[in-house]
């Protein structure tokens, strides 16, 4: 849209903070730009330029009610290709499905339990990755597997806390639960 078609009155579509929103224009502003006034919000818009202006809103009327939106979901048809419902509720839990891995492996996390249960002792985890890879338990091309198996065994520490299978031992050592 040119600076020149702009109209104070109207109500424009903008792209604001990355959506695009109804905005009725209510002046320029000094700093160069336009003054705006978000109509489902009602809060104060600065449009610096004309390019976030997408164009005017489709009616003055849809632009002023706050249902329009909510209205216009409804009435657009849903497509043909639709999902069926799978929202779940508290009472059901998702499953979440784990990959499914080639034979003979398994992941850091499992094969970092394993060489714990092995050593009977707390390790830091350059040991057990040491460990799992000598024995083949695990296979990584990654740069820094330990950084990346000390990095899941605290992300499941903090998830799961007190189901967790690993246990902080010492400062960069871990253990198995009992």
């Amino acid at each position: 849209m040119k600076k020149s078609e702009v109209k104070i009155g109207e109500v424009y579509r903008v792209k604001v903070s990355g959506t695009i929103a109804d905005v009725r224009i209510t002046g320029e502003n000094p700093h160069g730009g336009w003054d705006g006034v978000n109509v489902a919000t009602k809060r104060k818009v600065r449009i610096k330029s004309a390019q976030r202006l997408r164009g005017l809103a489709t009616t003055k009327k849809a632009a002023t009610d706050k249902t329009a939106p909510e209205k216009a979901k409804a009435e657009t048809p849903r497509a043909t290709s639709e999902k069926p419902d799978t929202k779940t509720t508290a009472a059901e839990p998702k499953a979440r499905k784990r990959p499914v891995r080639k034979s003979g492996t398994m992941s850091g996390l499992d094969a970092a339990a394993k060489v714990l249960a092995e050593a009977g002792e707390p390790l830091n985890c350059k040991t057990i990755v040491e460990r799992a890879l000598a024995k083949g338990y695990w296979k990584t091309g990654g740069k820094t597997p330990a950084a990346t198996v000390y990095a899941a065994i605290i992300r499941e520490i903090a998830k799961k806390g007190d189901a967790s299978r690993f246990a902080k031992a010492e400062r960069g050592k871990f253990t198995l639960k009992a």
